[in-house]
């Protein structure tokens, strides 16, 4: 199971977060908004390196993580309790969850979909699945965000794709490319998983580059 954020995984922690550290995209106010306080285990998919497990724990949540990539998971076991495991095939027992988070990570897992119908699976009735990514229509192989003023967007927005193109060489998708579902594909996704949407935030302005989904299993 060797994934593509293994041979990132040093550069992610030492170079890439600390660039982000003062969440210029405002991920972590979108997070606490759709999330809110709560107790009992978070399930984090796609956790990394565990660099949001601070952030559910100020909410009184207990992180677990369960991320594909061993050379992510290196860095994530001082930070929260762990497992290596698919997304799309998560190791916990149905219904035995009360929430849940995906935290830009849905534009690395090409079977998204499949992950949206795990995480009704484990969520118990009533739980919260929280994701958090990149702004389908604002951040994409087929935006130039140079100027953060004037984005500019090109053809492909309706072309669901994966991609290395990027307008930076300082970030993650030219280097282990990702995918892309436009809005209308990506909500839907949530629904024909089974998922009740609840609510809806985005990140700071001008044009934001984080949409975050709020839903709940029935």
């Amino acid at each position: 199971m060797r994934a593509a954020y293994d041979e990132i995984a040093d550069w992610y922690e030492t170079e890439f977060l600390p660039r982000t550290a003062d969440d210029p995209l405002g991920l972590g106010r979108v997070l606490a908004g759709l999330l809110g306080r709560g107790e009992g285990a978070c399930l984090e998919i796609g956790c990394g390196t565990g660099v949001h497990a601070a952030a559910l724990r100020d909410l009184g949540w207990s992180p677990v993580g369960v991320d594909l990539s061993a050379g992510m998971l290196r860095h994530a076991r001082p930070r929260l309790p762990i497992v290596r495991g698919d997304a799309a095939r998560l190791p916990f027992r149905d219904g035995s969850l009360p929430a849940a988070v995906a935290l830009m990570v849905h534009t690395d897992m090409p079977a998204y979909p499949a992950v949206l119908r795990e995480a009704v699976r484990v969520l118990r009735p009533g739980g919260v699945l929280v994701h958090v990514g990149v702004h389908p229509c604002f951040c994409g192989g087929f935006a130039d965000r140079t100027d953060p003023e004037a984005v500019v967007v090109g053809p492909g927005y309706l072309d669901g794709h994966w991609t290395k193109k990027s307008w930076t060489d300082q970030g993650i998708r030219d280097k282990v490319g990702a995918s892309h579902w436009p809005l209308a594909e990506l909500l839907g996704a949530f629904l024909e998983a089974g998922l009740v949407l609840d609510g809806f935030a985005e990140g700071n302005g001008p044009t934001p580059m984080v949409l975050g989904v709020r839903a709940r299993r029935p």
